[in-house]
């Protein structure tokens, strides 16, 4: 019986398991099927306090990591697939038919990329064309031409990152204008290797006749106008869905899949607590999911 698990390792998995571990409950953390969490995808942060010239994302996962370990937290390798949180002793069911008891779970699972649904995308995903992440595959696009779908900040950042490797970018966006911040739509609006295309969204991605991406159809949503763009790579980077399959009837959530949160870091069931962006929907920040980890440590290790 374990006295608390921590599923999920990146910002919010690790910031509980800091405290945890500090606090004397020697937690096991979960690492889930992408170990660090996606800021592991990011190559500058910088936005986390404490960094001024910027820090890797896996390197600053890893360091939280290193840091929980120092104080007795522990770290495994496993995805959990299903729970039951009906009793007192919590069941973690894992995938390879392993089940994991544990007096208090901390749920800090964060979230994936959302997708567009459109033709073609799921058939060249992974290593055909469509990305969810420059930082991961920019590199295999240097010298070619590549599209970015989104107007956020982590849209901008995809495009300016792709710049660094890629003759041009095209950032598709549905609206006239970015949704991103003031300091990263004018480093986009700046960078001369980025063509924004306004009012659209992507139709279909198209592959040549080895089966990898050649270009997409765009569709004007003002005039329904259809075009075609050639390239060699589709950066999908428009948002975000919960990590939160798992624990369906478990724990409440909301329409999208969000985990509700009762008082600081509370779920509907006790002794089962809620770290980071697979709850929070509107900061899904590295030091927010940070942040609500160190609470959900705290109010974990000092709940009786």
């Amino acid at each position: 019986m374990e006295e608390i698990v921590i599923i999920g390792s990146g910002c919010a998995g690790m910031g509980a398991a800091i405290y945890a571990a500090r606090a004397g409950m020697a937690p096991l953390v979960l690492e889930g099927p992408q170990s660090g969490g996606l800021l592991t995808t990011t190559s500058d942060v910088e936005n986390f306090p404490g960094f001024p010239e910027a820090i890797n994302g896996f390197e600053l996962v890893w360091k939280m990591r290193q840091q929980a370990e120092k104080f007795g937290a522990r770290v495994e390798s496993a995805i959990v697939e299903s729970v039951d949180f009906s009793g007192e002793t919590k069941k973690l069911n894992l995938r390879g038919e392993r089940v994991i008891e544990a007096k208090k779970v901390i749920i800090a699972t964060g979230s994936s990329p959302r997708m567009t649904g459109a033709k073609g995308e799921k058939e060249l995903y992974g290593g055909k064309g469509v990305s969810a992440c420059a930082t991961c595959d920019g590199a295999f696009y240097r010298g070619k031409d590549v599209v970015v779908i989104g107007g956020g900040d982590t849209a901008c950042e995809e495009a300016i990152f792709l710049t660094r490797f890629c003759s041009s970018v095209k950032l598709v966006h549905r609206r006239n204008e970015l949704r991103a911040s003031k300091i990263m739509a004018e480093r986009l609006l700046a960078n001369e290797k980025i063509t924004p295309i306004w009012d659209s969204v992507l139709e279909e991605v198209l592959a040549d006749e080895t089966g990898v991406c050649s270009g997409i159809i765009l569709k004007n949503i003002k005039t329904g106008e259809l075009s075609k763009v050639d390239c060699k790579g589709v950066f999908v980077a428009i948002g975000h869905v919960p990590n939160t399959a798992a624990f369906k009837g478990a724990v409440d959530m909301d329409d999208e899949g969000y985990i509700v949160v009762y008082g600081a870091v509370g779920t509907n069931v006790e002794n089962v607590f809620v770290a980071g962006d697979c709850a929070d929907r509107d900061f899904r920040q590295a030091i927010t999911a940070a942040a609500s980890g160190c609470k959900a440590g705290i109010v974990a290790s000092n709940q009786q």
